[in-house]
């Protein structure tokens, strides 16, 4: 005998979806639990794998390509798009945007805004749903994240006007994640500027039974953090944005002071502008000119 699903999970059994950034950690998850519930999904992105097509999201063409490969796999109805697709690069902020920035605007962003675009006949079709996923840092400016700050700020951006000109014929939630632990963290901790440790750590299961509920629900929720605790820091973040930066700040001299990415050579010029102990010499003294 089957056991019946909870009630906030009963409109997704034959259901189709694509989910972006398929092959990655969250991607992954989500398009095996979805399977589990009994939906039917094909995902995107540029590493191909079973069910998985080859996509570069920064690509027009491809795009238009591959989301319609995809909704052909799906027999031509289309019910749910999920983004997970993003880069999450280490930046100095007062530096001129570089490859990195670029990337992170064009994935974060363009991307989401290229293939919602693309499967947008198909989800007006079917009055579909679209979860796109941002950030509790789209909120929370932390130091050398900036690119990725502002592209999932952006993002939001975003989600808010689809939903102000689609959101009649269409559903638009927007998740916030915190900090969790998967590959999207390599690049800044090759520059010696990850947050691990840095700021409370979430899971991999908070983020995607969080997005699995928010596409199951009978109405589509607006914006959703994926804990108790980050429920509380959006409602911080959004709502309170000057205790937000002065909490950062204090929180911030103190990680200097500690150490805190002491050995990345991105993070030279906020140690000294700081007056870190840990600033190179050579920098302190231009600083304080």
């Amino acid at each position: 005998m089957t056991t019946p699903l909870p009630r906030h999970l009963s409109r997704l059994p034959g259901q189709n979806a694509i989910v972006t950034g398929a092959s990655g950690a969250f991607g992954s998850a989500t398009v095996a639990v979805l399977r589990h519930l009994g939906v039917n999904v094909v995902g995107i992105d540029r590493k191909a794998g079973p069910g998985v097509i080859a996509c570069d999201i920064t690509d027009d063409q491809q795009v238009r390509e591959g989301v319609a490969e995809a909704i052909e796999q799906l027999g031509g109805r289309l019910d749910l798009l999920i983004h997970y697709a993003g880069v999450g690069p280490s930046v100095d902020i007062g530096h001129l945007p570089d490859a990195h920035v670029h990337q992170a605007l064009e994935v974060n962003l363009l991307g989401s805004w290229r293939v919602t675009a693309a499967a947008m006949p198909a989800l007006l079709k079917s009055r579909g749903r679209v979860i796109v996923t941002a950030s509790l840092l789209a909120n929370l400016q932390l130091p050398l994240a900036g690119a990725y700050t502002v592209s999932k700020r952006a993002v939001t951006a975003y989600a808010d006007s689809l939903r102000a000109e689609y959101g009649t014929h269409i559903g638009v939630t927007t998740v916030y994640p915190g900090y969790v632990d998967t590959p999207i963290h390599e690049s800044s901790r090759a520059t010696g500027a990850s947050l691990d440790g840095l700021v409370p750590a979430e899971t991999e299961r908070d983020t995607v039974m969080t997005v699995v509920r928010a596409a199951g629900a009978k109405r589509a929720p607006r914006d959703v953090a994926c804990t108790a605790f980050g429920t509380a820091a959006l409602h911080l973040t959004k709502h309170f944005p000057g205790t937000t930066e002065q909490i950062v700040s204090l929180q911030l001299g103190l990680l200097l002071t500690d150490g805190a990415f002491a050995d990345a050579e991105i993070a030279q010029g906020l140690h000294a502008r700081h007056g870190s102990p840990h600033a190179p010499t050579s920098i302190s003294r231009v600083s304080t000119v």
